[in-house]
């Protein structure tokens, strides 16, 4: 299943091994989100450290994990769905899931309720997926 992974949800997996680190883990499912991510990753670095048992080595390594597990998908290639993407978008942060979702004509994993307040794409939660994929 090819799903779009919002940063909060990476975040968790970060933050402790649990049902959203095993869906990142997981075979039965393909990832690919914003090149935006690392940035967001960096900006949220400390926050996370602070929540988590992680120290910054093993941060570093999850970061690597994420690398090689999801693909990233660049800015200019998510261009032409950006009007749509804002339509759909309850949050201009969260834009660019939706145009790489209409990109790639997938569902987002998410937690976020308000991005369910449209019908055109799909949005997983994370307990939702666990079920999906009998995990």
């Amino acid at each position: 299943m090819l799903l779009v992974a919002d940063a909060n949800e990476l975040f968790s997996a970060a933050i402790k091994e649990g049902k959203a680190a095993e869906i990142l883990v997981s075979d039965k499912v393909e990832l690919i989100t914003p090149e935006f991510i690392f940035s967001e990753f960096k900006k949220h670095k400390d926050e996370i450290l602070e929540k988590t048992h992680r120290d910054s080595e093993d941060f570093n390594k999850f970061l690597l994990l994420i690398e090689d597990k999801i693909e990233v998908i660049p800015s200019s290639e998510l261009e032409p769905f950006l009007n749509e993407a804002n339509s759909l978008s309850p949050d201009p942060d969260d834009m660019q899931y939706f145009a790489a979702a209409l990109k790639y004509n997938c569902g987002i994993w998410s937690n976020d309720k308000a991005l369910k307040k449209q019908s055109r794409v799909k949005i997983y939660s994370t307990s939702e997926l666990i079920k999906e994929l009998g995990l």
